[in-house]
Formats: structure tokens, C-alpha cells, sequence
């Protein structure tokens, strides 16, 4: 009966902080023109007949605040992720040194910067998007709910809308910084 109705709000919370996740996920892919390990993570290596991930096949780090460095652990595959790294659209030159491939981050003009932050906000408006469908979803549990009374409806009908606008707010503080990061000179 509806006495029994209970709305798994955890899983709404556990999907919205999913959300948020690939959010700094994708923010964290977008250079800011300060070097970063995570700007490599969506480009995939053709290694041993398959497309495997940069950080399988080589140590990613930053020695520098404008460089990144791929210490590629197999000698033949090093051809393959430097060609990798300049087809991935990144628009960064890889430079050769023995196993190790240096990635100087160069500054970003002014146009770039504007065409970063408007990226970064189709990104945040997707995850504004999804989030409003896990509150549609929640609000479809309650509509659904056999025989439950109008003014409990209204009650996790609130609930579920305070947790959607709270994650919102969480988005647009995302968004904020990283367009704040992005023009930053």
C-alpha cells in the first residue's frame, strides 16, 4: 500500500553524483594551458591490435607547470603514441627524447580561452540535462506510487526537486571555476 512507499532517494543521489563525476571527468580533459595528466586520458593508442589508453602503455607525468612527459615502457610502440598524441586534436607537438616523449603546453590566445569556456559550458549543460532526467525519473516513481496520499506525494515531490536544484548548484560552481581556471593568464 502507499504507507509502504518509500523512494530510493540514494540511488537518485548515487546517479546525480555520477553525473557530477563525468563532469570533472570532461572539465579535466580541457587544457587550461597548465599541464595536466588527465588532458591525455581520451587519447587511445593503437597497441597489439587494439585501442588502449595512453596511461597502458607508457608512465604519465608532469615535471613541469608546461609539460607533460610519456615515458613509453615498449621501444615499438613509441612511434604509435606519438602519432596518437598528434592526431588526438589536443594541438600539441610531441618531441622525441629516446622512450620519452615531451609534451610542451603552449599558451592559449585569447580566442581559444573564449571557445574553452563555451565547451566547458555545452559540457555543464549536459550534465544539467542529466540531472533533470534522474529527477524526471524520481518524479515518475512518485506519480506511480498505488494509493499515495496527495500531501506525502508533495513531500518527496519536494525532496526530489531540493536534491535537483542543490547537484544544479553543484554544477554551476563547476562550471564557474573552470571557466574561471580557463581564462585565467
Amino acid at each position: 500500500m502507499a504507507d509502504d512507499f518509500e523512494l530510493d532517494t540514494d540511488d537518485l543521489k548515487r546517479r546525480m553524483d555520477g553525473t557530477l563525476a563525468n563532469l570533472r571527468t570532461e572539465f579535466g580533459s580541457l587544457r587550461t594551458g597548465r599541464a595536466s595528466a588527465s588532458m591525455l586520458e581520451p587519447v587511445m593508442v593503437d597497441a597489439y591490435g587494439s585501442p588502449t589508453p595512453i596511461n597502458q602503455v607508457g608512465t604519465v607525468n608532469v615535471p613541469e607547470p608546461r609539460m607533460v612527459t610519456v615515458n613509453v615502457w615498449d621501444k615499438g610502440l613509441v612511434g604509435k603514441v606519438e602519432k596518437a598524441i598528434r592526431e588526438s586534436g589536443l594541438g600539441i607537438n610531441p618531441q622525441l627524447n629516446g622512450t620519452i616523449i615531451m609534451l610542451p603546453i603552449p599558451e592559449l590566445n585569447e580566442e581559444r580561452r573564449r571557445d574553452l569556456t563555451k565547451v566547458a559550458g555545452q559540457y555543464a549543460e549536459g550534465a544539467r540535462v542529466a540531472i533533470r532526467n534522474v529527477r524526471r525519473d524520481g518524479m515518475d516513481k512518485i506519480k506511480k506510487a498505488d494509493g499515495l496520499a496527495e500531501d506525502e506525494a508533495k513531500m518527496w515531490e519536494a525532496e526530489v526537486q531540493e536534491m535537483t536544484d542543490t547537484y544544479i548548484k553543484r554544477v554551476d560552481q563547476a562550471l564557474e571555476d573552470k571557466q574561471a581556471e580557463i581564462m585565467q593568464v
